[in-house]
């Protein structure tokens, strides 16, 4: 599993490199380079005099809030709410022209916003309007995706690193097209196609949506309608485990999905059971229903550069590790 969070010694070389960073000019630009492709540049660059300890603070901000409301959705809390919201924001991202992605924070603007895979998004956004309102100074990119890492976390998740420095556009210019946000419906070629776009392999993608553990569809939202398993409130490698069992497609009037054989409890959707129908795919879900630490490191790298997908750090914006608000109390 991954390690824990940085001793007391790291976060003071955390807070100097974050500080080192405030000195950075770096600014945002687009230009073209490279064979002829015009390729939008996004450096990250942090606010002023902000540093290690100010996310930390805004991480415990979100961390308790989730706390408070664990009863939401059926006992599911905010926890997939927090990381679909960042994953979504992050997954608009095209390598072809470093095009979408997280930096400008941008899902509040149509037809970004307005995507129909992007609804309800806006549940997670709302949770965040207060902490936002408290650290206005935040970008809203770098508020998502911390949100993304305090849900991963704060439900005994692996440690996600992370680095600030993601820029507002308040325009509306910089929304990226609809469409870019996969469906639930899609085949393996349709799944391996959107994760490739991102810069994916089959490793990463399938690690990625191995986080479906958390939460539940709701059929008002999406047209799918359950949880994924019993553990969607905790970070585990149920998905992995329960895609291995035997499922059939379900009776009913909704949109196509499947249901367990033993149960008739939970839900797969198809782009789910393209994992197991895929050779390739299906070599790293049994992988991971077999052993949780393989499965938390590789979701844990593969989300990180998920949420920071197509933005420049310059070398002195190191990643960062928070504490969860457990391991701040439990004494060392």
């Amino acid at each position: 599993m991954t390690s824990v969070a940085s001793s007391a010694a790291n976060r003071n070389a955390n807070t100097s490199e974050v500080k080192r960073h405030n000195s950075s000019t770096a600014t945002t630009e687009n230009a073209a380079f490279g064979a002829g492709a015009g390729l939008n540049i996004k450096r990250a660059k942090v606010p002023e005099d902000k540093t290690y300890e100010d996310y930390q603070r805004v991480y415990n901000e979100i961390a308790t809030k989730i706390s408070e409301h664990l009863d939401y959705d059926k006992g599911d809390g905010y926890f997939a709410q927090l990381v679909r919201n960042a994953w979504h924001a992050s997954a608009t991202y095209a390598a072809a022209d470093n095009s979408g992605g997280s930096y400008y924070g941008t899902m509040i603007f149509e037809p970004e916003e307005f995507d129909f895979q992007n609804k309800g998004t806006a549940i997670a956004r709302s949770f965040l309007s207060s902490i936002h309102v408290q650290n206005p100074w935040i970008s809203r990119g770098d508020l998502w995706t911390l949100a993304g890492v305090a849900g991963v976390q704060e439900c005994n998740g692996p440690k996600i690193k992370w680095r600030p420095g993601r820029l507002d556009d308040n325009t509306g210019t910089k929304a990226a097209p609809a469409g870019r946000i996969p469906d639930g419906d899609g085949d393996a070629r349709y799944v391996r196609d959107f994760f490739s776009r991102m810069g994916f392999n089959d490793r990463e993608t399938v690690a990625l949506i191995g986080a479906h553990v958390l939460g539940r569809c709701h059929r008002h939202v999406s047209g799918y309608d359950g949880p994924w398993g019993d553990d969607s409130n905790n970070f585990t490698n149920d998905f992995f485990e329960r895609l291995m069992g035997n499922w059939h497609i379900k009776n009913w009037d909704g949109r196509k999905q499947y249901e367990d054989d033993a149960t008739n409890l939970y839900m797969m959707l198809p782009t789910d059971m393209s994992l197991k129908e895929d050779g390739n795919f299906f070599k790293y879900v049994k992988e991971y229903a077999k052993d949780v630490d393989l499965w938390f490191k590789d979701f844990a790298d593969a989300y990180s550069k998920l949420l920071e997908k197509g933005i420049e750090f310059p070398e002195d914006n190191k990643p960062l590790e928070f504490k969860t608000l457990h391991e701040q109390t439990v004494p060392n």
